[in-house]
Parts: C-alpha cells; structure tokens; sequence
C-alpha cells in the first residue's frame, strides 16, 4: 500500500509540476484517491487537514484584499518610481526592497499580484522593458518572504506545524540572512540589467510629476483599513505574549477589517483565493497518506544514513535539497513532503536548525524555474497576458544564479549560527 501512496503523491507532483492539469484539481483528486484506495480512512484524513495554515492563510487574503482597493500599494510604487530619478540602479534596487518588504508582511504571491500591474505602468511610462524589472520582483518576492512566518507559504506551513516558532522567531532567525540575500541579488541584478534599463531624462520627469498620494485622497476607508493592517502585524509580533496562534490573529484582523472597511461582505469574502485554500487541503491529504503508510519515515532513515548522523551535513542536506525539489515541483508541495521527514530526523529532541535549513532551502529554491514557486507562476502569467511573454529558458537563466548565491548565503549562515 506504501507503493500505492507514492505512486499517487510522485504522479500529483509531475501533474502540478508540467502545468498539464489545474494544481487544485491535481490535489483534489489525489486527496480523494488516497481515501478511495485506501490508503488512509476518512477520520485519518480530516486530521491530516493543518487548519492552522488554512486559517491564516484566508485572514491575510480577506485583509489584503481590503487593503489593495485604498490605493495604498500604488502609491508606494509611483513614489518607489519618482525616488529613483531615471537612474536604472536605484530603480531596480528600490524595486527590490519594496516588494521585499511587502512579500515579508503580505505574502510573496499577493505582493506580487499588487506590484506587478503597476509596474507594467511604471515601465511603459519610463519607454523601458518591463521584463528586468518584473524579474526583480519576483526574486526578491521570494527572498523576502522567507523572513518572517507569513511571508511565503512554506513558512506559513512550517510556523503552524510548529507553534514553538513564533513569528520574532522567524524574524530573528531568517530576516537577518534574507536582508543580506535581497541586498546581494537586488545589487547584482541592478548591475546586470543596467544597460536594458537606459531611461529617457524626459521621461523620468514626467513619471516625477505625476500624483502618487491622488488615489490616497480619493479612496474610502484608508485610515481604518492601514490602522488594522498595522495592528494585525504587530499583534503577530505579539502572538507569543497574547497566547494566540497566527490563525487567530490573522482571522480576528480579517474580521475587524470587514467590519470597519468593507460595505459588502460578499464582495470582500470574494477576494479569497479558495483554489489556493482547496490545493494546500488536497496536498495535506496526500502527505498525511505517505505519513500513514510509513513512506515518511523511511525517507528520513535514508537522509540520516546519508549524513551520517551529522547534525551539520543533515540541516545542509535539507537546505540544498528542499531547494532542489522545490524548483523541479513547486515548494509548496515539496514543503509540504518534508515537514515531516525534518519531524522524523529530530525524533524527541528539537532542533531549530534543521527548520531553518527547511526554511531557507524551500524559499530560495523558489527563484529557481519559473514553477518553483506560486508568485513566480502568476507573475509570468501576468506578463504573458500584457504582451510581454517570457520563457522558461530566459527565468532558468536569472533564476538559477541568483538560487545558487542565495544558496551558499544560507550555508555560511547556518554553519555559523545555526548548525
């Protein structure tokens, strides 16, 4: 039956990995596989479900989606725009961190359903490709998530599955490397796009004239909206103290938000990617199926034989190939796979270390293709559709140096600090 499980798991990834059928549907279906044949009963797979994860992931989205229409993301990309005066080094650099700092706060992928349009914007108005800039943002989407527990969905899965991490600790862990990651690839990218950024002067004034704070004065509810998406994070600051789980904070915010910004409740309710929330309940499903049937556990056996029983060679191994999978699937899946390989590797005692590894691996290996990871699907897709196609040859060309020095970034810092 142990063959069955992975037959049906392995067949799910290379569903979701060639694009051939929806990933919702894949998981969906493999879910209900996994019950029909047996593999795990119906009570087994209700428990595999992390609601956690669900739960948090659908407050952010209610909140983010009442966020969005106060005009608040196009201003910070008009003014990231104006504060780079036509220089394409600043331009790309502001760029980065921005998105960097709203992938760390929001969420990697609505990061970049935000930023993304206005800088197709931004980018027809400077004369420039938008393709280079684009690119940035989404590396740096992936970079920046990875520094706190809400920033990317791996985090999310690994922070709920383990409530001894608290969101400081995330930060306090993983922002440190991510801050130095996004300064490096934000730097050389900005040096290697240079001369396929060339701005007109006469542009760059143009842009400079424009009113960013206008959609500011002119939308509703932007003071209690950016007063509870201010008060949401600093009470996942706080979740530790308050004695509250990320969900409960993410959801009692979602809920705030719906009663002081939104005039439709069905409307706000709609802003909700329910695809996404049904893939990760179909791809919980199948995990749980391969932790049934000891699939798992035998996994973890091998990568100790591998390292030897070396805490340093197990959290490298976890580090380069949660990065190696995640950009041949998808790193949500492959999270997803390992989170509880890394549980049977610690056995009784708690290890930090190897989640960072786990962390830090399934993040960055994000960058790698242009399937590794959600934010970089739909950014592709976003470009496609505006006419400014990219392939798949052309990210693997960015995407996989920039992985390899996020890579060797994260081995010296886990070498010295964490294993």
């Amino acid at each position: 039956m142990d063959v069955l499980a992975v037959l049906i798991f392995v067949a799910a990834l290379a569903l979701i990995a060639f694009e051939w059928v929806h990933r919702t549907k894949v998981a969906l279906a493999g879910a209900a596989l996994m019950v029909l044949v047996g593999v795990l009963d119906q009570e087994g797979a209700i428990e595999a479900v992390d609601w956690a994860t669900l739960g948090l992931l659908a407050g952010m989205m209610v909140i983010v989606g009442l966020t969005e229409p106060t005009g608040v993301f196009t201003y910070l990309a008009l003014r990231v725009a104006q504060l780079s005066r036509g220089r394409p080094i600043a331009l790309v650099v502001l760029l980065a961190f921005v998105t960097g700092v709203l992938s760390a706060f929001l969420d990697n992928l609505t990061a970049i359903l935000l930023v993304v349009p206005i800088t197709l914007l931004i980018a027809d108005l400077l004369r420039v490709s938008p393709i280079p800039l684009v690119l940035v943002e989404i590396l740096a989407s992936n970079i920046g998530g990875t520094a706190t527990l809400i920033g990317d969905p791996p985090n999310i899965m690994i922070g709920t599955h383990r409530p001894e991490l608290s969101f400081v600790d995330f930060i306090v862990n993983l922002a440190p490397v991510a801050l130095v990651t996004l300064t490096v690839v934000s730097f050389g990218l900005a040096l290697a796009f240079r001369t396929q950024l060339r701005i007109d002067p006469a542009r760059a004034v143009e842009v400079a004239r424009l009113d960013a704070a206008a959609d500011l004065r002119e939308r509703k509810y932007v003071k209690r909206t950016l007063a509870v998406l201010l008060g949401t994070i600093v009470a996942f600051f706080l979740h530790g103290l308050l004695h509250l789980e990320p969900a409960v904070v993410a959801l009692t915010g979602a809920t705030v938000m719906l009663l002081v910004a939104a005039d439709d409740v069905e409307s706000a309710l709609e802003r909700i990617e329910w695809s996404t929330l049904f893939f990760f309940l179909g791809l919980f499903v199948m995990v749980g199926g391969l932790e049934q049937r000891g699939v798992v556990d035998e996994v973890a056996e091998w990568l100790a034989d591998v390292s030897g029983g070396s805490p340093r060679a197990e959290g490298l191994i976890v580090l380069w190939g949660a990065a190696a999978g995640s950009a041949a699937v998808d790193n949500i899946p492959f999270t997803a796979a390992m989170i509880p390989v890394v549980d049977s590797l610690q056995g009784d005692e708690f290890d930090d270390g190897l989640w960072w590894a786990l962390a830090l691996g399934a993040c960055f290996g994000g960058n790698a293709t242009m399937i590794a990871a959600a934010a970089n699907v739909a950014a592709s897709g976003i470009l496609d559709r505006s006419g400014h196609p990219i392939s798949f040859v052309r990210f693997l060309a960015v995407g996989v140096p920039v992985t390899v020095v996020s890579l060797l970034i994260a081995t010296v810092y886990l070498l010295l600090f964490q294993l």
